[in-house]
């Protein structure tokens, strides 16, 4: 099943006299429980494809379809409700509130949903035991290692039970032990909860855990390769 559909993309910007086009009509599907990466040279649109899937950016021309929802037809509003309860965002950087606790942190998502404190509690607990930090909720982000808050914001990305998780250089900012630790991570929590991730990077050794890679360059989509594992 189809969950992710983007159908003839575009998108410009102005720089002084310039005009750049990062996405120039591209199409993409991404079947639900599908692990995509995206990869391409520095500029070139990576960052600006997960903005417009995600609805904080919207496309100059096209149409992007999100499990039955035409989220570029969306009011700003109505975006925001629709982000809430459908898709889940990893940053590179963590993104974490440092006044506020692991558990605060991942609960976050969680209040703009229609849930009970009890249904908020239970969702929260399961998303730390499911990235491995049950016993590190009340930590603030300063008692926690790089690798440990990156895994906060992975629980705060899957807490609401996501249509779809993207991820912009999760692995960027960490040491090669801790990224491969974050990668096994992602796909462990892509297979065993089926979760749909669409993930930037620029590192191929991290595109590779992905079941599809996409590279893209000049606005259009040059190479996609499928995992043999």
């Amino acid at each position: 099943m189809t969950l992710v559909e983007l159908k003839n993309v575009s998108k410009s910007f102005s720089k002084g006299d310039e005009t750049i086009t990062p996405l120039d009509d591209v199409s993409l599907q991404i079947d639900e429980g599908e692990f995509v990466s995206l990869m391409g040279p520095s500029g070139t649109g990576k960052s600006t494809l997960l903005n417009l899937v995600s609805g904080i950016d919207r496309p100059d021309s096209g149409t992007i379809i999100v499990d039955g929802t035409e989220v570029t037809r969306l009011s700003r509003g109505q975006l925001a409700d629709w982000r809430a309860a459908n898709l889940g965002y990893i940053f590179q950087t963590h993104n974490l509130i440092p006044v506020l606790t692991a558990y605060e942190n991942v609960e976050l998502p969680t209040m703009l949903l229609k849930l009970t404190r009890a249904q908020r509690r239970q969702r929260v607990e399961l998303a730390l035991e499911a990235v491995g930090l049950a016993d590190r909720s009340d930590h603030y982000p300063r008692q926690l290692s790089g690798g440990q808050e990156q895994r906060v914001g992975i629980a705060r990305a899957i807490v609401a039970h996501p249509k779809v998780v993207v991820a912009d250089e999760p692995t960027g900012s960490l040491d090669t032990q801790t990224s491969e630790q974050i990668q096994s991570l992602l796909q462990r929590l892509n297979r065993e909860l089926n979760i749909t991730m669409l993930m930037v990077t620029h590192d191929s050794d991290v595109a590779a855990i992905a079941s599809r890679q996409l590279v893209l360059d000049r606005g259009k989509f040059i190479e996609s390769q499928t995992a043999t594992v």
